[in-house]
């Protein structure tokens, strides 16, 4: 076994991952544009610099690959890399796509297409964050201040997962050996990650109050006035143009899907939303502001 490179390392899921992969003895390099002198196991990493790709490559064998944040292109950023992870012989990429497909962004696709065509390479495709529910995203930012929920999504539902049980996934993925010389388990590429129950923004707004006493009202919206919200909370346009069209498609039943695979990799099953609340329920008390 050589070692872990982990983009993304400092975010919802890179965190939880390194924390996992340290706790089983498993060696790790945490990618940051701005590593810290007091953290050796960071290195530096920028999407658009490639120089810095091949130092954050060596001497692992193992890629979680979170792709560039706020864009619908990732693409162009992540090809050179993967490149290079081939070039050096990096063994397996566990890629963070999604379950909710942003419109109008071929590029996404085709990077997790690129991805599943690497033998022993997989896509995960989780749903959508329960860690969503909690600042600084913009909609646990409203909870917090607000209590409120603004969503173009209707009484749609979604197979919300919570971002620790996604990492858990991740970390079976890229500890277990390679078993067959075809590849590894099952030779699978892909796998759907959801939590155990698909929920309407309605259905976690109760559970948000039931837990913690904080009420959370359910404002339906339009998907124009969505991406307005998105934008001025500091989301590039087209970004923040594709989320809204993402919340307006919730309403068609598209994202109400459960699946068994954190179980079937894990070994146990993805928390409930009502236990993600239970483990946060403070960083919803009440600030005052109105």
């Amino acid at each position: 076994m050589t070692g872990v490179l982990i983009t993304g390392g400092t975010g919802k899921t890179g965190r939880a991952l390194a924390e996992l992969l340290r706790g089983s003895g498993v060696p790790v390099r945490v990618a940051s544009r701005t590593p810290s002198a007091d953290a050796p196991d960071t290195v530096r990493f920028d999407w658009n610099d490639p120089a810095t790709h091949p130092a954050a490559l060596h001497g692992t064998d193992r890629v979680y690959l979170v792709p560039p944040v706020d864009t619908t292109d990732p693409m162009p950023l992540v090809e050179p890399f993967l490149a290079e992870a081939e070039h050096v012989g990096v063994r397996r990429v566990v890629l963070l796509g999604s379950a909710i497909v942003l419109p109008d962004a071929p590029s996404a696709l085709e990077l997790a297409a690129y991805v599943r065509a690497r033998p022993g390479w997989v896509v995960l495709r989780p749903s959508g964050f329960m860690q969503n529910f909690l600042a600084p995203h913009p909609l646990g930012e409203r909870i917090r201040r607000r209590g409120e929920i603004r969503t173009a999504a209707g009484p749609g539902r979604v197979g919300w997962i919570d971002a620790r049980d996604i990492a858990a996934a991740a970390a079976a993925l890229l500890t277990e050996p390679e078993g067959h010389p075809g590849g590894y388990r099952d030779d699978r590429r892909d796998y759907l990650l959801t939590g155990p129950q698909a929920l309407s923004y309605q259905d976690a707004a109760e559970i948000i109050a039931d837990r913690t006493g904080r009420p959370v009202r359910v404002v339906p919206v339009g998907e124009a006035e969505q991406a307005d919200a998105y934008r001025a909370s500091g989301m590039p346009d087209a970004f923040a143009a594709a989320l809204a069209a993402v919340d307006a498609g919730i309403r068609t039943g598209r994202d109400d899907r459960i699946s068994t695979d954190v179980l079937d990799l894990t070994g146990r099953p993805p928390r409930t939303f009502a236990e993600f609340v239970q483990d946060h329920a403070a960083h919803w008390a009440d600030t005052g502001t109105p």
